[in-house]
């Protein structure tokens, strides 16, 4: 065993409080394209920022409903890998919040509870017009249909157009979410960092706000993350590797609890 993984180990073993910060990279492991990646099928000479917009739905409504119903297929077809499993194990056991940048619910399928999602969710749309959230709402079952343009729902309280409750480009993340997780960030003891471009902001000011607390942060990444901080390590691999192997060497929990060094 390495001496940075050794020196992880420790660290989350002996940590009262944990945040698990999830990007696109752990969801891509299950096969959901990351944003980055080129668009296939009747999708392919689609711009994924041009439909990620308010302008885009006021534009062509059943165009960007459609979209998101590619996607939550997409979704649905997917599973769990076996990060998401580790870290809901992790969350059985220990004071973990988990936050993520996904709009899928994969964390929540591997029994992971009370997730955070800064971006929203691909579950929960919202009215366009009120922006009430239904308190009754079901989707049909997911359809990867070849046709483009599917008219959205109408909100059962105005009539209004449901749109996906995501957060798009020029809008700011979901109050209530920031909120609960920059408290659980600001009171970690150690923060994994897993699969984030670290570009998305303000997400992306998560690990930075954790080292500023006098955190730990560790990045498990395919590949090497500056570490600008003497609190900052990482791991180098896929999630799905390297993820399932720390939980399973902290059992039983090993190293002492974690001092916070003084600002």
């Amino acid at each position: 065993m390495s001496s940075t993984v050794e020196a992880v180990v420790s660290l989350v073993g002996g940590a009262k409080r944990i945040v698990v910060f999830t990007g696109a990279g752990i969801s891509a492991e299950s096969g959901i394209p990351t944003f980055r990646d080129p668009l296939t099928g009747i999708w392919a000479r689609q711009d994924p920022e041009k439909l990620e917009t308010a302008n885009a739905f006021r534009e062509d409504a059943a165009l960007v409903w459609g979209w998101y119903l590619w996607r939550r297929a997409q979704v649905a077809q997917a599973v769990p890998n076996a990060a998401h499993q580790a870290i809901a194990q992790l969350t059985w056991t220990r004071d973990v919040t988990v936050i993520t940048q996904n709009i899928d619910d994969l964390h929540e399928r591997a029994g992971a509870v009370d997730v955070i999602h800064l971006h929203g969710s691909l579950e929960q749309p919202k009215c366009f017009a009120c922006h009430r959230t239904p308190t009754a709402f079901s989707f049909e079952e997911p359809i990867a249909s070849e046709d483009m343009r599917i008219e959205p729902p109408r909100c059962p309280r105005c009539r209004g157009k449901l749109r996906p409750g995501v957060v798009w480009f020029g809008e700011e993340l979901p109050a209530v979410a920031w909120k609960k997780a920059v408290l659980a960030t600001k009171n970690c003891d150690v923060l994994l960092s897993i699969g984030t471009s670290g570009v998305v902001f303000p997400a992306a000011e998560i690990p930075t706000m954790a080292l500023r607390a006098g955190a730990y942060v560790v990045h498990i990444n395919p590949v090497q993350v500056v570490q600008p901080s003497c609190r900052e390590l990482c791991l180098v691999g896929r999630a799905t590797e390297i993820v399932p192997a720390l939980v399973f060497l902290m059992r039983p929990s090993t190293g002492a609890q974690v001092e916070r060094p003084v600002p």
